[in-house]
């Protein structure tokens, strides 16, 4: 994917005295008193920042933060605290500005960071004299928002546009790098871990990979669909009977071209959904009809480590089973460690995915972690992201 990168313009020595517009995506949690709870994202925007600063360049800061009503400032949806995280994190102040559409002053080797963008009236449907108006304030305009790739805002699309240079930032050319390495031109075989609650809820993302992938693993909810369209039993499980046609229609694109879709042969049930709930390992043949299917069973965990194993990239996007809760964690855990020691390039993304990786400390062993939610998945979709389209334009010209 051919864009223009803003690590290439600061080693051509095109930045230094250049205004320069950073979309970030700093949407951080925060606590009822507005504390921010876990920064991830703010720490992942510094080193676009400090290239920034280091090169000598005026720097402004865009985010969104939370869902605030267009025009509408509430206190709770300031950037406020993420300017306090930003100042310690770069060891120097950082101003936060209100109404910043219509003008800016900021000087060469001088931050500041614009209040909440999603407050603009026309921010969302990508209003056009808005992204105007913000493409006027800069020379460069950076997109270093893979969470927000997916959406088309004046502020992530718009600017890109009628920005003199439009690029992208660190964090989007590596999320750009890894997802080619990963689907564009994977080391094969390729092996994609799909897992959820709802076959529905990522029945385009199991289409588009079954056409690509040499193994398709699934789990949690949508493993139990796949199950009822092999005719096992599942109890009370969560299902989506009405999408068994479906399941089996993957199932034969994938034979069709001499891949597959590994099936449980053994499961951890319990009679209900608890921290305390007593778990019981069984053979996919022998789950009863009061039983609910919480994780796989370490059979088919080890049936899906050993090709993990063999793998040459691994795509994950899931966990297999109930993994908050220790007695159905276990498929979790034994795919986590399979990734984690496995030679194959391995990217991972989505929040239970994430929480996965960090429960068990797997960060370091993970090719690439995607910082993206939506996009990663509209990515694994097969879509092409707003984005990655606006940047690749503007590098053609």
């Amino acid at each position: 994917m051919k864009v223009l990168r803003f690590q290439d313009l600061v080693a051509q020595g095109k930045v230094a005295g250049q205004r320069v517009f950073i979309r970030a995506d700093l949407n951080v949690p925060q606590d009822d008193a507005g504390r921010i709870t876990e920064d991830t994202r703010i720490r992942a925007s510094i080193p676009c920042i400090e290239l920034a600063l280091k090169a000598g360049a005026a720097v402004m800061v865009t985010s969104h933060l939370g869902r605030p009503t267009e025009g509408e400032f509430k206190p709770e949806d300031s950037l406020a605290p993420v300017a306090q995280r930003l100042s310690e994190l770069l060891g120097r102040p950082v101003p936060l500005l209100a109404k910043w559409v219509d003008g800016v002053q900021v000087q060469p080797g001088q931050i500041v960071l614009l209040e909440n963008c999603r407050l603009n009236k026309g921010e969302k449907k990508n209003d056009e004299a808005l992204a105007r108006k913000m493409a006027a304030l800069c020379d460069i305009f950076v997109h270093d928002a893979f969470g927000t790739a997916h959406r088309a805002e004046a502020s992530t699309y718009g600017i890109a546009q009628f920005a003199k240079v439009a690029c992208a930032g660190p964090l989007l050319a590596a999320e750009i790098d890894a997802i080619s390495k990963a689907l564009t031109n994977p080391a094969r075989p390729l092996v994609a871990i799909v897992a959820g609650s709802k076959v529905s809820s990522k029945l385009t993302i199991l289409k588009a990979l079954a056409a690509n992938v040499d193994q398709l693993i699934v789990g949690g909810g949508i493993a139990n669909t796949f199950m009822l369209a092999k005719g096992l039993p599942i109890g009370k499980s969560l299902a989506e009977p009405d999408l068994v046609g479906e399941a089996q229609a993957i199932m034969e694109m994938m034979a069709a071209r001499g891949a597959a879709v590994p099936i449980p042969t053994d499961v951890v049930v319990a009679n209900e959904f608890s921290a305390i709930a007593r778990a019981n390992k069984v053979s996919a043949q022998s789950v009863q009809p009061d039983d609910l299917i919480l994780d796989i069973g370490p059979q088919t965990a080890a049936e899906l480590a050993s090709i993990i194993a063999r793998a040459g990239t691994v795509v994950w996007n899931g966990p297999m089973g109930v993994f908050e809760y220790d007695q159905f964690a276990g498929g979790t855990r034994t795919l986590a460690a399979a990734i984690a020691h496995s030679p194959a390039f391995s990217i991972a993304g989505g929040g239970d995915t994430l929480a996965a990786i960090a429960k068990y400390g797997i960060e370091k062993d993970i090719g690439y972690i995607s910082t993206g939610g939506g996009a990663f998945l509209e990515v694994l979709e097969g879509k092409t992201l707003p984005a990655f389209e606006v940047l690749q334009k503007r590098a053609a010209e």
